[in-house]
């Protein structure tokens, strides 16, 4: 499994150089230094300031990982419903790969570890329909809702949260 967001003290690694004091959910990248891309920014205030008051960066900066998460998810459930009802055997194919590249490309090195991981682990993409393909979004998104402790959502009602709208007229305009 791919390493999750690390809660550590002040340790050394392997060739005996101190690693700082790292604050809760920061996630450290390849190159030993806290990945932005994958740690909530006020985890990086927490270490860099000693607070852990939920503070926000200006818009113009790059996204830590729960603005990048949702960025994605809106992404790539709209994707899911504009999909064609009955697509192509090529159109399937392109989406399936869309898929697999996406989860390599993905800027959060240990998310798209997870999601490569989950899609192996018998969640191929399911792209034979628009509701096949709604469907398993929503249980990946559920996949990573349950990992971080959130509510998961019914999949029975992706269609109406991202293509048609809720059934109680809020939406519409």
């Amino acid at each position: 499994m791919v390493p999750g967001p690390i809660d550590q003290t002040e340790t050394e690694q392997a060739d005996t150089k101190p690693v700082p004091k790292l604050s809760k959910g920061v996630v450290l990248g390849p190159d030993g230094k806290p990945c932005r891309t994958c740690t909530d920014v006020s985890s990086l205030f927490a270490m860099t300031k000693g607070t852990t008051t939920k503070k926000k960066l200006p818009t113009d900066c790059p996204p830590d990982v729960a603005q990048l998460g949702r960025s994605s998810w809106t992404l790539l459930h709209s994707i899911t419903a504009q999909y064609p009802e009955n697509p192509s055997p090529e159109k399937q194919s392109e989406t399936r790969t869309f898929m697999q590249t996406f989860a390599k490309l993905y800027p959060c090195w240990h998310c798209a570890g997870d999601f490569q991981e989950w899609m192996k682990n018998g969640n191929a993409p399911r792209v034979s329909s628009r509701d096949e393909f709604g469907r398993w979004m929503c249980e990946a998104h559920n996949a990573v809702n349950v990992k971080l402790g959130k509510k998961e959502f019914d999949c029975g009602r992706w269609e109406e949260r991202w293509r048609t709208g809720w059934k109680d007229g809020r939406c519409d305009f």
